[in-house]
């Protein structure tokens, strides 16, 4: 296994004379399934073209890292990284960040805000004639209007400013892969699924129109509306409406999704020749931050229909669970187990949200018709297969393979799962993977998102009733008393989430201490593009009548983080 070309000295080691495809990324270049540039590229690899990476280039010079390798032949791929660019500087009240986790040193300074746009243009000033596909994150929660909060305004496509020829929205692989083939035959690129555009409707397209950009900034009903309709499009995958919206004087398209990754493809993503380690440039650099907090980690699924309002997983990875094969999980664990600086402990076994492997409907059929945002909210969907047989079997058999000391559950892991428990099989093997959850996969400490305590803010949320998290505490309690242990919960919070007010943050302060808990943090509900708890934010920042109430003063927000400590 090897690293991909970086320089122009590992390009000339492999003896190539041309490159097909060059990958422009904000973050440092981390060869690892986790980090979305590793993973695009060794796809484009390994469909036969040759792929190099240049890792945060610095666009304050002379432009040099934009040049050095030259033009690929067919096209280049941008992403700001593994983060939204501002999420990534920015704290939720607008300070700037000290330090970057994907960077090298953990050093602030590596990328510029809004890094897609930037190395868009850049590129687009050097190279006029050479396509540029945008990915990640950032370029697919902006692909139309959105909320910015950090610019305190709706901004049109981001494609609108950096000039990019497509982006591709959420996980890339199978678009970026028929993409290439399309550039490389000379065939139309913009039929491809899950793509965004500027230019020209097809003929006979099945289309659903979008309030405009110029709408939406007059009205802010007109962004909202714009929301839900997103968020619907976001679930249907596999329908062949695509969306439109008139931006200035041109039209945005966006194509509708591919269907959730089968097995098959998502196994194969997974089963590349990574060499799971930062590139070796780095080496007198430091530790870069994110690789150390995943390098023992080990993904099983992707998606997750827990579909909270403030969160754009779905969005971005998708209602419905692509979940890795049983075999492709333990071959990847085996990979693991023979990286020397590996000492035994894999960090994490799971996903967005730990528990929903292998989890679906009952009846696919009823799954497809299905336009609830959550399966899990305002209740538990009927169709919903909640046994976690699957996952029991799945930790016992990673845990027998031999270098494997201990599995820790690092993802969160939703509760309310967990008590579901509709016949007496379900019953007991949740209690089973409940109990070896907390005696054999926690460092001592159990992470879980409650989010808040008052019931009308959990409803904004989309979370279940504090209840249900009550009823989880008595449950962790028994089985810490039968086995006498000491673990701990450490709970997850959230602050001026719309519908909580200074009041709201008082009493879950009060209910926490009642029941002896003593978080250590909270965190400032930060509007991201692309969620339904943006849209509330935006609405109430225009509109001081708007229901549910959110804090939008800067001020005010901070208030109610400081109550948390109160």
């Amino acid at each position: 296994m090897s690293f991909l070309p970086t320089s122009v000295k590992e390009v000339r080691l492999l003896g190539w004379d041309c490159i097909d495809v060059i990958i422009v990324s904000g973050d440092a270049y981390i060869d690892h399934p986790s980090f979305g540039s590793a993973v695009i590229a060794r796809t484009l690899e390994n469909i036969g073209l040759r792929v190099a990476i240049i890792p945060q280039p610095n666009w304050q010079d002379d432009l040099r890292d934009f040049k050095k390798l030259g033009c690929p032949r067919l096209f280049f791929g941008v992403t700001s990284g593994c983060m939204d660019s501002m999420v990534n500087h920015y704290t939720a009240n607008r300070r700037l960040r000290s330090d970057d986790a994907y960077t090298a040193g953990g050093l602030h300074g590596f990328r510029p805000d809004r890094a897609a746009v930037i190395y868009s243009k850049i590129l687009k000033s050097i190279y006029p004639n050479t396509p540029v596909i945008l990915g990640g994150i950032e370029a697919s929660l902006r692909r139309a209007t959105h909320y910015d909060y950090w610019e305190n305004r709706l901004m049109p496509s981001i494609l609108t400013d950096s000039g990019a020829d497509l982006l591709v929205y959420g996980m890339g692989e199978i678009a970026i892969t028929e993409i290439a083939e399309k550039i490389k035959t000379g065939k139309n690129i913009y039929d491809t699924k899950q793509i965004a555009y500027l230019g020209e409707l097809p003929n006979n397209a099945e289309i659903q129109v979008l309030r405009s950009h110029e709408d939406c900034i007059k009205k802010s009903e007109c962004f909202f509306e714009n929301a839900k309709i997103m968020e619907k499009f976001a679930l249907e995958r596999g329908n062949k409406k695509c969306l439109v919206q008139s931006v200035n004087d041109k039209t945005l398209i966006i194509n509708a999704p591919y269907p959730q990754m089968t097995e098959p493809e998502i196994d194969k993503s997974f089963d590349f020749p990574y060499t799971r380690l930062p590139h070796p440039r780095y080496e007198k650099r430091g530790e870069i931050p994110a690789y150390e907090m995943i390098k023992n980690s080990i993904t099983t699924h992707r998606g997750c229909f827990g579909g909270c309002s403030f969160c754009a997983i779905t969005a971005h990875q998708g209602k419905f669970i692509a979940s890795r094969s049983e075999n492709s999980i333990i071959n990847e664990v085996k990979i693991l187990t023979k990286i020397p600086s590996f000492k035994g402990n894999i960090s994490d076994l799971g996903g967005p949200s730990a528990n929903m492997y292998k989890m679906g409907g009952n009846n696919k059929l009823q799954c497809e018709k299905c336009n609830r945002p959550s399966c899990l909210f305002p209740k538990i969907c009927d169709n919903l297969n909640t046994n976690h047989k699957i996952m029991n079997e799945l930790y016992k058999k990673v845990a027998e393979i031999n270098g494997v000391k201990k599995i820790f559950i690092g993802s969160g892991v939703r509760y309310d799962i967990l008590l579901h428990a509709p016949n007496e099989e379900i019953k007991k093997e949740n209690q089973i993977y409940t109990e070896n959850l907390i005696l054999h996969h926690t460092s001592g400490r159990l992470k879980l998102a409650p989010e808040h305590t008052e019931n009308e803010v959990l409803k904004a949320m989309r979370k279940p009733p504090f209840e249900v998290y009550k009823n989880f505490l008595l449950l962790f309690q028994k089985i810490c008393d039968k086995h006498n242990l000491k673990t701990k919960i450490v709970p997850y919070l959230i602050s001026s989430h719309p519908n909580c007010t200074l009041q709201d943050m008082q009493n879950l302060t009060r209910t926490l201490r009642d029941l002896q808990i003593f978080p250590e943090q909270v965190q400032d509900f930060t509007p991201t593009p692309m969620t339904i708890s943006t849209a509330f934010f935006y609405m109430s920042s225009r509109d001081k009548n708007f229901l549910p109430f959110t804090e939008t003063d800067p001020k005010e927000k901070l208030k109610q983080k400081d109550a948390f400590f109160g």
